[in-house]
This record gives C-alpha cells, sequence and structure tokens, in this order.
C-alpha cells in the first residue's frame, strides 16, 4: 500500500510517498480503508521533534517517539474510511461501516490501510458529514470537548477562548455555545466572520487588541494553543474564573466521540476545512501548517480517484 513516512526528524522534506506491506488485523482488531486524514499541529511537531513543555516531558517524548530516528514512521492522528475486514472476535463493527477515529499517538492515518483495535476510539462517522469533514473530528473535538468539560461551564457565563479559529478553538466556540455559554474568540482580525459564524458573540482581533488589558472579566479562559502566559491570563479572569488549556487534556474515550457525533448528525456542530491536499503532497500540507495560519483543519485527501463516490449527498 501507499504511505507517507519519514525516517528522520526535521523540515517537511522528510516526509515522502512510500510502499509499504498493507496491515493484516489481529483478532481484536479492524482494518480501515482510509479515504482522509489530516495534518495537524501536533502531526508538525512530531516530524520535527519540537515538543512543547518543561524538559522532563519533552525528554520523555524523545524515548517515546524514537530517540535518534522515529520509531513510528508514519504520521497522522485521526482519519475517516470504510471497514474493510475484522478480526475474528471483532463484534462492534462490519464490513463497511463507514468510520471514523483517533490514532493518538501510535500515528498512522498517513496510509491508504490503517488496523486499529475494536476498543479504539474509533465510531461510525456522523451520516451528515463526507470522509473528510468527519475525518477532522476525533482528535481536536474531543480535546476541546474534555477540557471544556473540565471548566463546568454554565449557561450564562462568559467563557474566552484563545486561538479560536484554529483546529481546537473552532470546535470549542461551538461546544461553549452548546453549553449555553456566551464566546468571546481571540483569533486575527481575517477570521472574525468566521469565528462568527461559528456562535462567537464578540471577536478580539489580536494583532490589535491585548484582551488582558481591556477591562473585560471571564468565567472561564480557554487556551485552545496552549500559549497564554500566567500572569497574562489572571488579569482577565472573573475572581471566581477558570483557566484551561489544551494542554490538560486527559485522554480520549469513546463516548465523547459519540457525543461529538450525536452534535453533529443534530446540526449542533460542525467542521472548518482551510485547504486540502492529496496524500502524495503531505509535505507541502506540513509546509502550510507550519505557518501557524491554518483556519481550522488541513486535510489529506488519501483516495481522490474515488472521492466523488464517497461523498455525502
Amino acid at each position: 500500500m501507499k504511505a507517507v513516512v519519514y525516517e528522520a526528524y526535521g523540515p517537511p522534506d522528510v516526509l515522502h510517498l512510500a510502499d509499504v506491506p498493507k496491515p493484516a488485523p489481529r483478532p481484536d482488531e479492524i482494518v480501515i480503508k482510509v479515504y482522509a486524514t489530516t495534518v495537524s499541529a501536533g502531526d508538525a511537531r512530531m516530524r520535527a521533534l519540537n515538543v512543547p513543555g518543561p524538559i522532563w516531558e519533552r525528554l520523555a517524548a524523545r524515548v517515546y517517539l524514537g530517540i535518534r530516528r522515529p520509531k513510528r514512521q508514519i504520521l497522522g492522528m485521526q482519519l475517516a474510511g470504510e471497514v474493510e475486514a475484522t478480526g475474528e472476535n471483532v463484534r462492534r463493527f462490519v464490513v463497511g461501516d463507514q468510520v471514523f477515529a483517533s490514532t493518538g499517538l501510535e500515528f498512522g492515518g498517513y496510509a491508504e490501510y490503517r488496523c486499529l483495535a475494536e476498543k479504539s476510539v474509533t465510531a461510525v462517522k456522523p451520516a451528515t458529514m463526507s470522509y473528510e469533514e468527519a475525518a477532522t473530528v476525533p482528535t481536536p473535538g474531543i480535546g476541546a470537548l474534555r477540557v471544556l468539560r473540565q471548566a463546568n461551564i454554565q449557561p450564562g457565563q462568559n467563557v474566552l477562548v484563545y486561538g479560536a479559529s484554529g483546529s481546537v478553538g473552532t470546535f470549542a466556540v461551538q461546544l461553549a455555545r452548546v453549553f449555553g455559554a456566551e464566546v468571546t474568540a481571540v483569533c486575527s482580525g481575517a477570521n472574525s466572520e468566521l469565528v462568527k459564524s461559528l456562535g462567537a458573540s464578540e471577536v478580539i482581533d489580536y494583532t490589535r487588541t491585548d484582551y488582558a488589558a481591556s477591562g473585560a472579566r471571564y468565567d472561564c479562559i480557554f487556551d485552545a494553543v496552549g500559549k497564554i502566559p500566567k500572569a497574562e491570563r489572571q488579569k482577565a479572569l472573573a475572581p471566581a474564573g477558570t483557566f484551561v488549556s489544551i494542554t490538560q487534556q486527559d485522554g480520549e474515550r469513546l463516548e465523547d466521540l459519540v457525543y461529538l457525533r450525536d452534535l453533529i448528525e443534530a446540526g449542533e456542530l460542525r467542521t472548518v476545512i482551510d485547504r486540502r491536499y492529496p496524500l502524495a503532497e503531505a509535505a507541502e500540507a506540513h509546509r502550510y501548517v507550519d505557518t501557524g495560519h491554518k483556519k481550522g483543519h488541513v486535510v489529506l485527501i488519501v483516495r481522490p480517484e474515488e472521492r466523488a463516490q464517497t461523498q455525502t449527498e
């Protein structure tokens, strides 16, 4: 099968298309015929071995990922596709199921096929979404959901989402609205109309205005990019306010993915796709993500020749 691989850490050019063995399922696994995956900031950091955090976390990441070269040479933290085969013990899926999934830190989405355990964070995809749209949901959607739940948001509270136009932020704005909050989005002015369309009541252009110096106070500040300094956020929090960050995400659960699917099918949650690239142009997609200016998600189309037949009508 075709896959995008990398054998060394570095710039996007380390990525290249290659022929690799097609995986065979274990008794408790399914084989997914992948139609779409994404290029996230997380993928880009793993490719470059640019892991944020304190030194002990960076060292632990290097041991996990590979000290001298990548242990897992196919990136891709989420995907959407069709179940092509099942292991003999699998009961939750059948051949032909259209699914979306998080592969987490095992990666492997940049390939024509991926095996995942039946108990993995994999579910039947939303009927209202194409494969390309569904592939953008699992990792950032679950991340935004789990972190916002930590804040215990109540109806009528004021929530500020910092980094509102990114992959996590676009979901966070919508989920905060689902929880009944009034949302203020912080992003560039060029993305103002986008985040308003997702439910933000107010938009602060960070290139012109310092949200922390505005005098406004928020019941919750959600840092969707993990960059807000402590001193800065304290200025904008209400006395009993809560600060949460995507860096506080505490894992992924299948029930969270199912919850997101139900919101999507109810019309309460949608995705934002900035650009689409064929799988063979993964390096170019990474170059774009490295600019730090993507809006929502960047999608890799794994099977462009079948795209027209697989879009939801």
